[in-house]
C-alpha cells in the first residue's frame, strides 16, 4: 500500500483520526505543564567552558544564588535629609522580612550629590523555570507596594530581580493573547482565500493539535532529557506551527481541488494529491527540521535547544498535515468547500489573473527582469550598512518604557554607572591581595570589595565606571580579565552580569560564522535531492540568500529610524536568516517542484509559466498566512520578539511576491532546461526549450 493511500483510504482514514484522537488524549496531559520546565537562568544560556559560566559556579560558594533588587530613592527638590535616611533604614528592615528576600542588605548608600539613596535586596529564587520566576516578582511586588506611601521621594526598583518582575509583568497573559491574535489571523486570512464558512475549520483543528502535541514533547524532552526549554520558545512555537501548518494544508487543499475535478471518487482524488503534492511538502518541511537540528553543533545552549525544541513543533505540524489533515478532508466530503464545491468533470477555473499577467511579462524579457529584480533586492540590502547586532543594553529590550528602566536611568545620574552590576572576581585565596590590586588597577573599575576568602577561593567585586552591557563595560572586562589572568596562580575567572552578556554575544558571533553556511548546505543537498540537479539548487539559494539581505537591511532602517530601537540582539540575524532561509526555500520547493511536472511534459520554459499559473495563488496565501503568524511577534513586549516578526514578516512577503513570482520564474525561463542539470530532463529538448512559450491557461489533464 502506498503511504499515500493510507490517510485517503476508506478504511485507514478512520483509523488515521482515532490514533491522532488517543494522541491528543494524552498530549494534552502534559502540554499544560509545559511552562513548568521553561528555564530563563543566564547560566542555562552559555556553553560550559565560558568562562562567566565557570565563575557563575565558583561565586555559588560565597553567594547564595540570588537577583538582587536594586531600590533607588530620588529627591527631586533638593538633598535627602536624616528623615529620608531614617525612612530607607526602616524600608530595609521591612524588606528583609519578606519572603525570598535573603541578607544582608546593601545599604541604605548615599550618592555623592546627596541627591539620591540606593539599597541592593538580594532575591532567592528556590524553584526553577517559571516557579523561580514567580518567587522573584512576587518579592518585586511586594516591596512596590511598601514603597507607595513615601512623600517627597521618588522611588524605583531596578537591577536584575526588577528586570526579572517587569518582563513577568509584561508576558503575563502574553502566550494566551498571541495564541488568540494567531488564531484570529489564520482564520481572516483562510475565510478570505477559501470564502467558505466551514473549510477553514479542518486546517485550524489539525494545527492545533499539532501544537498541543508539540508542547507536550517538548515538556517531556525537557523534564526527562538534556533539552532547555527558553521562556521565548513558547511564543516561537505558536507562530512557527500555526504559520508552517497551515502552509502545507493550503498547498494540498490546493491539489486535492484540482484532483476532485479529475476523480469521482474522493478517496481517489486525495490520494493523488498526496502523491503530487505530498512530496513537496515533506521536502518543504524536512527542510525546515534539519535547518532548526543544525543549531545542535550551536555554543550558546539557549540556541543549542531552541532549534530542536522548534524543530519537533515543525515534525508535528508536518505529521498531523500529512496525515491527520487529508483524513479529516475525506471524511467530510466534498461539501466542506461549499459554497463553491469542486465537481467531477468541471474544467479548471480559468487562470487569466495577476499571474498569468507576471508570466507574460518575465516571459518576454527573463534576462532583464531577473537581471533588474536582482539590482532592486542589492539596493535594498545597502541598508545593513552599518547594522550591527551587539549592542542591544538591556534597558533597550523592551518596547515600553518598565519602571526598571527608568530605575537604571535614575541610578546612572547619581551613582557610579555600574553599580548595580558589579563584576566578579573569583581565583585562589593564596593570590587574594594581588589579584586585589590588579582588579583596583584596571582602567575603568571604579571600586573593589575586600576579599572575603572561603574553601580555598577568594571572591570580590568591582564596580565599573561604565553603564552596564555597553561597548565600555565590555572593554573593562576583557582588560579585566588579561590583569587577573596575569596574576601568578591566580587562576582567576571574571564573571558577573556583564561578563555573561559578553560571552553571549561572542557566542553568537561565533553561532553565525558556523551555523549559516552549514544550513545553506543542508538546504542545497535537499533541493538537489528533490529536483535531481546541481543548477537549480545553486540558482535558489542565491535568490533566498540576496532575498534575506534585502530583507534584512530593510529591517534594520526600519528598527533604527521607524521604530526607534536602539540595537538587536546578537542571535537575532542568525534567527532571521535561518526563518527566511528554510521558509522561503519552502515556495521555491512548492514552485519548482510544480514546475520540474510541468517541464516533463511541456518543457522548462512552457513548464515555469504553467508552474507560476498553478501555484501562483496558493503560496500567495501561504505567504501571508506566514508573514501574519509571524507578525503577531510584534505585538509582545520585548525588542527581540518585534524584530523577529517584522524582518521574518516582511522577508516571507517580499520572498511572496518578488522573489519566487519574478525573480525564480525569469530565471528559470531564462537558464531553461539547463536547470535541470545534470539529470536527464536537462537533455530533453523541446519547442519551448527554444522558443518563448506564450502565456496559456493551465488546461486539466
Amino acid at each position: 500500500m502506498r503511504a499515500s493511500a493510507i490517510p485517503s483510504g476508506r478504511r485507514s482514514k478512520w483509523a488515521v483520526l482515532v490514533f491522532w484522537i488517543g494522541l491528543l488524549a494524552v498530549a494534552g496531559i502534559f502540554s499544560g505543564k509545559f511552562d513548568s520546565v521553561v528555564q530563563n537562568d543566564v547560566g542555562t544560556f552559555l556553553p560550559k567552558n565560558a568562562e562567566s559560566t565557570q565563575a557563575i559556579e565558583l561565586a555559588k560558594k560565597f553567594t547564595p544564588d540570588v537577583s538582587s533588587a536594586v531600590v533607588v530613592y530620588e529627591r527631586g527638590d533638593g538633598a535627602v535629609t536624616a528623615d529620608d535616611r531614617a525612612l530607607v533604614t526602616a524600608d530595609a528592615r521591612r524588606f528583609a522580612r519578606l519572603a525570598h528576600v535573603t541578607t544582608p542588605i546593601v545599604g541604605p548608600v548615599a550618592a555623592k550629590d546627596r541627591r539620591a539613596i540606593e539599597l541592593v535586596v538580594p532575591i532567592t529564587s528556590a524553584g526553577t523555570g517559571e516557579t523561580g520566576a514567580s518567587e522573584i516578582e512576587a518579592a518585586v511586588k511586594q516591596m512596590r507596594s511598601i514603597l507607595r506611601s513615601h512623600p517627597g521621594l521618588t522611588t524605583h526598583i531596578t537591577g536584575p530581580a526588577g528586570y526579572a518582575a517587569d518582563q513577568a509583568d509584561a508576558f503575563s497573559g502574553a502566550d494566551k493573547a498571541l495564541l488568540l491574535l494567531t488564531v484570529a489571523i489564520v482564520i481572516v486570512i483562510l475565510l478570505f482565500t477559501y470564502r467558505s464558512p466551514v473549510l477553514w475549520i479542518a486546517p485550524l483543528i489539525c494545527v492545533g493539535v499539532a501544537l498541543v502535541v508539540a508542547q507536550a514533547t517538548i515538556y517531556l524532552f525537557a523534564r526527562y532529557g538534556s533539552l532547555t526549554a527558553k521562556g521565548d520558545t513558547q511564543f516561537i512555537l505558536t507562530v512557527l506551527v500555526f504559520g508552517a501548518g497551515t502552509d502545507y494544508a493550503l498547498l494540498l487543499i490546493a491539489r486535492y481541488r484540482e484532483e476532485l475535478r479529475r476523480h469521482e471518487d474522493r478517496h481517489e482524488a486525495m490520494a493523488a494529491a498526496l502523491r503530487h503534492a505530498g512530496t513537496a511538502i515533506l521536502a518543504s518541511g524536512v527542510t525546515l527540521i534539519l535547518s532548526l537540528l543544525c543549531f545542535l553543533v550551536a555554543e550558546l545552549n539557549s540556541t543549542k535547544s531552541v532549534g530542536p525544541a522548534l524543530a519537533i513543533g515543525v515534525a508535528s505540524a508536518l505529521a498531523a498535515m500529512v496525515t491527520l489533515f487529508p483524513a479529516l478532508l475525506v471524511i467530510l466530503g466534498r461539501w466542506v468547500f461549499w459554497p463553491v464545491r469542486p465537481t467531477f468533470g468541471s474544467p479548471e477555473p480559468a487562470q487569466r489573473g495577476p499571474w498569468t499577467r507576471i508570466g507574460r511579462v518575465v516571459s518576454r524579457r527573463p534576462r532583464a527582469t531577473w537581471i533588474g529584480t536582482s539590482l532592486a533586492l542589492g539596493v535594498l540590502a545597502l541598508g545593513l550598512i552599518g547594522f550591527t547586532a551587539d549592542n542591544m543594553q538591556l534597558k533597550d529590550s523592551f518596547t515600553s518604557t518598565p519602571e526598571a528602566v527608568t530605575g537604571e536611568r535614575a541610578m546612572a545620574l547619581h551613582f557610579p554607572a555600574g553599580g548595580g552590576d558589579p563584576v566578579q572576581i573569583i581565583g585562589s585565596a593564596g593570590a587574594a591581595e594581588p589579584l586585589r590590586s590588579a582588579v583596583a588597577a584596571t582602567a575603568g573599575i571604579a571600586d573593589v570589595t575586600p576579599p572575603v576568602v572561603k574553601n580555598g577561593h577568594v571572591y570580590l567585586e568591582g564596580t565599573l565606571t561604565a553603564t552596564s552591557n555597553s561597548k565600555a563595560a565590555f572593554a573593562t572586562v576583557d582588560r579585566l580579565r588579561d590583569a587577573v589572568h596575569a596574576v601568578p596562580g591566580a587562576e582567576a575567572k571574571v564573571g558577573g552580569g556583564n561578563a555573561v552578556n559578553l560571552d553571549y554575544r561572542r557566542a553568537a558571533e561565533h553561532d553565525r560564522t558556523l551555523l549559516v553556511p552549514l544550513v545553506l548546505v543542508v538546504v542545497g543537498l535537499i533541493i538537489g535531492v528533490l529536483l535531481r540537479a546541481v543548477v537549480a539548487p545553486l540558482v535558489l539559494l542565491g535568490t533566498v540568500v540576496l532575498s534575506f539581505a534585502a530583507a534584512l537591511g530593510v529591517s534594520a532602517l526600519t528598527f533604527r529610524h521607524v521604530f526607534g530601537f536602539a540595537g538587536a540582539d546578537p542571535a537575532i540575524p542568525l534567527w532571521i536568516f535561518v526563518f527566511l532561509i528554510a521558509l522561503g526555500v519552502d515556495y521555491n520547493i512548492f514552485l519548482m517542484t510544480r514546475v520540474h511536472e510541468e517541464a516533463r511534459t511541456h518543457g522548462t520554459r512552457r513548464g515555469a509559466l504553467r508552474g507560476l499559473n498553478a501555484t501562483g495563488g496558493v503560496i500567495t496565501s501561504a505567504g501571508i498566512v506566514l508573514a501574519g503568524t509571524f507578525a503577531a511577534l510584534a505585538t509582545l513586549p520585548l525588542v527581540f520578539a518585534a524584530e523577529i516578526g517584522f524582518a521574518v514578516a516582511f522577508g516571507v512577503l517580499l520572498d511572496t511576491f518578488v522573489v519566487r513570482s519574478v525573480l525564480v520564474t525569469a530565471l528559470t525561463y531564462d537558464i531553461g532546461r539547463r536547470m535541470w542539470w545534470p539529470s536527464a530532463l536537462s537533455r530533453e529538448e523541446t519547442t519551448s526549450d527554444h522558443e518563448e512559450a506564450a502565456p496559456h491557461t493551465l488546461a486539466p489533464r
